[in-house]
């Protein structure tokens, strides 16, 4: 109830991100290597992002 109106910081928005880019590269590993490459390489820069945010 009282996380109802709570907005979402950068920081969650790109974990929520992130945990979304590495299942999607996780399905493509068995079946498409080189979309696979694509989001993990995504994946990498949105942690990235995380990282510089953490240590700011």
């Amino acid at each position: 109830m009282f996380g109802l109106f709570k907005k979402t910081s950068e920081l969650e928005k790109l974990q929520k991100q992130y945990k979304k880019l590495m299942a999607d590269w996780h399905k493509l590993s068995a079946t498409n290597r080189g979309e696979s490459d694509k989001k993990y390489a995504e994946a990498q820069l949105v942690m990235d992002k995380i990282e510089q945010l953490k240590a700011s």
